[in-house]
C-alpha cells in the first residue's frame, strides 16, 4: 500500500474527482479521504506523475514534503471539525488537534503559520465564517441553531465573529443571501 497527500482536497466533489482521476489511470484506492488517498500498490514514477497532472487541471495538488503534508492535515482535522462534527460538547481546541495529529500544539501552530501564511485559530475562526454563510444561504436553521451547532457560546458571539471577519451582520448577509446577491463559497478555503 501507498499513501499520497493530496492539497486543496476539500469537498465530497474533490473525493469524487481523485477517485475518478485514478480510475482514469488504470489505479485502484484502498481509501480516499480529505487530502489523503492510499492506494493498494505501490506507484512507479511515472504514475505519480500522471497522477500530478492529472490533479493540477482540478486544482489539486501532490504533496511530499512533511511540514506540508502536516499543515494540510491540520486542515482537513479542522474542515472535519467545523462541517462534519455534530458533537456539541465544548472542547479545547488545541487539545483536540494535538490528540489528533499526535504530535504538540505548539510544533502544530508553527508548522501550520510557516506553510500557510496565519495562525491555526485565524483559519479555524475563517472555516467556522464560511461554514456560517453556507448554513445562512440554505435558509434552514435560525442564528441560534447554527450557533448551537457550531459550538457558540452564543448568537451575539457568533454575530460578533461573523462582523469583524466579514465586515456585515449575519442578519444582513441572509439578506443578500436571499436575494441570490452573494453565494456562500464551496472548496475555497
Amino acid at each position: 500500500m501507498m499513501i499520497l497527500y493530496i492539497r486543496n482536497m476539500m469537498c465530497v466533489r474533490c473525493k469524487i474527482i481523485v477517485e475518478l482521476e485514478f480510475e482514469k489511470l488504470g489505479l485502484h484506492c484502498a481509501s480516499v479521504e480529505l487530502g489523503k488517498v492510499e492506494t493498494f500498490e505501490m506507484l512507479s514514477d511515472d504514475q505519480l506523475a500522471a497522477i500530478k497532472s492529472a490533479l493540477s487541471k482540478s486544482g489539486l495538488e501532490l504533496i511530499d514534503n512533511k511540514k506540508s503534508i502536516l499543515a494540510e492535515r491540520i486542515k482537513n482535522t479542522i474542515l472535519s471539525m467545523v462541517y462534519k462534527s455534530e458533537c456539541h460538547v465544548k472542547i479545547n481546541f488545541s487539545n483536540y488537534l494535538s490528540q489528533e495529529l499526535k504530535h504538540d500544539y505548539t510544533y502544530l501552530a508553527n508548522v501550520f503559520s510557516e506553510e500557510k501564511g496565519i495562525t491555526i485559530e485565524q483559519y479555524f475562526i475563517f472555516t467556522k465564517i464560511e461554514r456560517i454563510k453556507e448554513l445562512i444561504s440554505y435558509n434552514e436553521l435560525n442564528l441560534t441553531e447554527i450557533s448551537w451547532k457550531l459550538n457558540y457560546s452564543s448568537v451575539a458571539h457568533l454575530s460578533t465573529q461573523f462582523k469583524k471577519v466579514t465586515g456585515i451582520t449575519p442578519s444582513l448577509f441572509r439578506h443578500f443571501s436571499n436575494l441570490n446577491i452573494h453565494r456562500p463559497q464551496m472548496c475555497e478555503l
